[in-house]
């Protein structure tokens, strides 16, 4: 079809702007990557743009040899398999039972969960709450308070309205109980939305540094997210530097070129890019996933 004159401008222009607004949203990360690779101390002088200007692998050297950034890389992992695990299950029972019409009182325990969406019980009754059930200080308390999510269950239960009823009809008369209908037959249907849930659920458990900052005060159990926020807060360099271990005091010399601002960017690449590389994988059933758990009524 061939466009008019006033079509291809308008084609255009709508380029144009996606290229901007691409330019713009990718520009920061490009940027932050840049000075993560650039000495800290010319970072300093300002300049930095596309390009490093003196190239160092010091930054991301002083990220890798402190055992307790370490940790918390792998504390972060394993919060984001177990928490996403656990919640995704969670949620898919509990919205496969709320999908049920003969369910008694399904209307009221759907008014409770609406309510939860929009009100809490606050901060400091939240706290003391954790603190009686002895999550504090705890892996768990990353995990287990999380553990259901009202707007994915809603996804779930909608998603799951959607699926025909005859399927289900067929497998108790093959002799399937609840569990057998919900794990052989539910599930294996429901992948575009589980898998966009996990994704939702997954970015969520990688970017919480809020959570720990409150309920856990043990180094060793904070993620790399709670100890990017620490360094972002920071300062003097030395304040970094005095955390370190023995080992890495004696490296002070071979670091003078790495400053706050360098380590964090350098740890912010770190926690980043690995749920950023997520995202190829599970792109292509956004769309399919959350746009069916939606609107299928």
């Amino acid at each position: 079809m061939k466009l008019s004159t006033g079509d291809r401008t308008l084609v255009a222009g709508i380029y144009v702007m996606l290229a901007i607004l691409a330019f713009v949203s990718f520009y920061p990360f490009w940027n932050a990557a840049v000075i993560s690779f650039n000495n800290g101390t010319d970072t300093m002088r300002g300049g930095i743009t596309f390009w490093p200007r003196q190239f160092t692998l010091e930054n991301y050297g002083v990220v890798f040899e402190d055992r307790r950034l370490i940790n918390g890389f792998v504390i972060s992992v394993l919060r984001t398999l177990i928490g996403t695990l656990a919640s995704i299950a969670a949620t898919a029972i509990f919205a496969y039972g709320m999908s049920k019409s003969e369910l008694i009182g399904r209307k009221g325990y759907m008014v409770f969960c609406i309510i939860t969406m929009y009100f809490s019980g606050g901060l400091i009754p939240t706290f003391l709450l954790i603190r009686e059930l002895g999550m504090f200080n705890s892996f768990w308390v990353m995990v287990i308070p999380g553990l259901i999510s009202v707007w994915n269950m809603i996804i779930f239960r909608t998603f799951f309205k959607g699926i025909p009823a005859g399927l289900e009809e067929s497998a108790r008369i093959d002799g399937c109980s609840n569990w057998g209908v919900l794990l052989r037959v539910v599930l294996p249907l429901s992948g575009p939305v589980i898998a966009t849930l996990s994704l939702f659920t997954a970015v969520s458990h990688w970017n919480d540094w809020f959570t720990p900052s409150i309920y856990i005060s043990n180094m060793d159990l904070m993620p790399i997210q709670t100890k990017l926020q620490q360094i972002l807060n920071s300062n003097i360099m030395s304040e970094q530097m005095a955390q370190l271990d023995a080992a890495a005091q004696g490296r002070m010399n071979k670091m003078r070129a790495v400053t706050t601002k360098s380590l964090s960017m350098a740890t912010m690449m770190v926690a980043t890019i690995p749920i950023l590389c997520v995202y190829p994988f599970l792109q292509k059933y956004f769309v399919k996933g959350v746009m069916v758990g939606s609107l299928k009524e």
